[in-house]
């Protein structure tokens, strides 16, 4: 078996999760959060919309992870997301989280907003 190395460029990988909180580069953030090439910041949630719409153009997908389970997103904030051209994919936090780090390590552009899983 060949191991590779995987150097993150501009972002930082999400290193693990639990009930309530994400590890992101060793570093621990309560509740949900949003991270990507800019760094990582708590995130408000479905209506937090504006920190979002700022990664239009920065990255090329966004995953937004729904928690424990999938869920569909809110109209009014797949409908700005569409508006601003922003591509993005749905998913239970732990998948996006894990999905995530594999585009990253593929040298992507990706950015992570993730609910907190129970």
């Amino acid at each position: 078996m060949r191991l590779n190395e995987i150097t993150y460029t501009d972002a930082t990988p999400i290193d693990g999760y639990g009930p309530g909180f994400f590890r992101v580069g060793g570093e621990v953030f309560q509740g949900s959060m949003l991270t990507g090439a800019t760094g990582t910041t708590a995130w408000g949630g479905y209506e937090d919309i504006a920190p979002l719409l700022a990664l239009a153009g920065e990255v090329d997908v966004l995953f937004l992870g729904t928690g424990t389970e999938i869920a569909y997103l809110p109209a009014a904030l797949r409908e700005a997301l569409d508006q601003a051209g922003l591509g993005f994919e749905v998913m239970n936090s732990p998948s996006a989280c894990r999905t995530y780090n594999v585009l990253l390590a593929e040298g992507r552009r990706t950015a992570l907003a993730a609910l907190a899983v129970v």
